[in-house]
């Protein structure tokens, strides 16, 4: 009855989203207003990163009930958005995702559907492990229509959709699943590691790829630091993020994160503080100048505040992991040339031979052209030599494999602030959407 009396509420007070050009001088403002439930912030904040829409600013209040979010976006190009159709399909896309919430499934396995299976994988990173899972992929006739693979604190993840080779439709044949995940699954445990790779089957259904790694890495507790020798040096210099943990007042406990900024970083953060059946009351964003600053009031799903340090401990590394997961590190490397089967066990093997360790990578095949992305070190974690990068050029082909540019450290953030919460000390008292409207017009900028 609760569900179904939710249910109706939802239906009553549709969301209303207004996306205003002329508010901000260098940003487009998007209001989202609805009935608030568990999980609204990481939907919208889902629809605007899909859409490789960059939030310079937040401004976020869910008390009483209700839902009230400002934020304020650029383009990839950092312009407004002016293109009528695309903020008609922003509009769209926050509505659809502010009224409904699909469930997300919480295992890793290999899904079929009917365009593609998808594989997910989790297990100890070494050098050559995506050589090897892709020579596997290879060998079995499955083409890699699209992957994603993250790496973090000595652990690996990955979501890959592959196709039969002699169909070019998903794999559906039990026995061939089983086989697949047999041998995935003996790669991925090559190294005897305690922590076992993970493989299993799961029941179709929706699936958002990033959200599915975080869920993957999370599970994996990739947040439990690994010391490796000659890696934790440059991991451990001003690029960290600081992120702090503070119980206040009124029952909330405050979060507050300084990092570089970069693309999807509030995605990231909403992501795993959803994951990990926390809500977020009050919030604010502010970025610039490769610096990213956030805060957040938040409480456990079940009303109450982070109530023991071992809890408080645990918040901190898994919003740091959060912040690393996805952070650009080393050389990036982007291969456009014709697809074919085994292209992906090919380049991945030249990249193994040459000494180098792929610590991120973006797969993704479009009319028969294979468009990826790798960012790689060599085995230490330590800039790509030129030499060797000319001998890999060489073996794939320079018009095929471009150098586009090799990550640097950002400055180091400045001091932080002693006083928390300095932007929220009347927003408790905000119970309206006028009274939200005035304070955020009052919020320096």
């Amino acid at each position: 009855m609760d569900d179904e009396y939710a249910k109706l509420i939802r239906r009553v007070n549709q969301p209303r989203v207004v996306i205003d050009n002329s508010a901000c001088e260098d940003a487009t403002v998007i209001q989202v207003d609805c009935v608030n439930k568990h999980g609204i912030l990481l939907e919208v904040v889902q629809v605007l990163t899909d859409m490789n829409l960059t939030i310079t600013k937040a401004y976020i209040s869910s008390d009483g009930g209700w839902f009230m979010d400002v934020f304020n976006v650029v383009d990839n190009d950092g312009n407004k958005i002016r293109d009528k159709q695309v903020v008609d399909y922003i509009q769209r896309g926050i509505e659809t995702s502010a009224g409904f919430v699909p469930s997300l499934r919480g295992s890793v396995g290999v899904v079929p559907s009917e365009e593609h299976t998808s594989i997910e994988l989790a297990g100890t990173d070494r050098p050559g492990l995506l050589s090897e899972v892709c020579a596997v992929l290879a060998d079995l006739r499955c083409n890699v229509v699209n992957a994603e693979i993250w790496t973090h604190n000595a652990r690996a993840a990955a979501v890959v959709n592959v196709t039969d080779d002699s169909t070019g439709c998903a794999i559906t044949d039990p026995k061939r699943l089983s086989m697949i995940k047999k041998l995935l699954c003996n790669v991925l445990k090559g190294n005897d590691d305690l922590k076992t790779a993970k493989t299993t089957l799961s029941a179709p259904g929706f699936m958002h790829r990033e959200r599915r790694l975080h869920q993957i890495m999370l599970a994996d507790r990739d947040y439990e630091r690994v010391e490796r020798a000659g890696v934790r040096a440059a991991e451990e210099g001003s690029s960290r993020p600081q992120v702090n943990v503070l119980n206040i007042e009124k029952d909330y406990t405050v979060i507050t994160m300084r990092s570089n900024d970069r693309p999807k970083l509030l995605f990231d953060i909403v992501c795993t503080l959803t994951d990990m059946q926390y809500v977020v009351f009050h919030g604010m964003v502010n970025t610039g100048r490769m610096e990213a600053y956030q805060e957040f009031y938040i409480r456990h799903v079940d009303g109450l505040p982070i109530s023991s340090e071992a809890e408080r401990v645990r918040v901190i590394q898994c919003l740091e992991a959060a912040i690393e997961r996805r952070a650009s590190e080393g050389l990036e490397l982007e291969l456009c040339t014709e697809d074919r089967l085994g292209l992906l066990s090919d380049i991945t093997r030249i990249f193994r031979e040459n000494g180098l360790c792929i610590k991120r990578a973006l797969i993704s095949t479009k009319g028969g052209k294979a468009n990826d992305t790798f960012y790689v070190t060599d085995v230490t974690g330590n800039p790509v030599g030129p030499k060797i990068i000319d001998s890999i050029c060489r073996q794939i082909g320079r018009n095929a494999l471009q150098v586009k540019h090799s990550t640097t450290l950002a400055p180091e953030p400045p001091q932080q602030e002693t006083t928390i919460g300095y932007l929220f000390g009347n927003l408790f008292k905000a119970r309206t959407f006028q009274n939200f409207k005035l304070i955020r017009s009052s919020l320096p900028v």
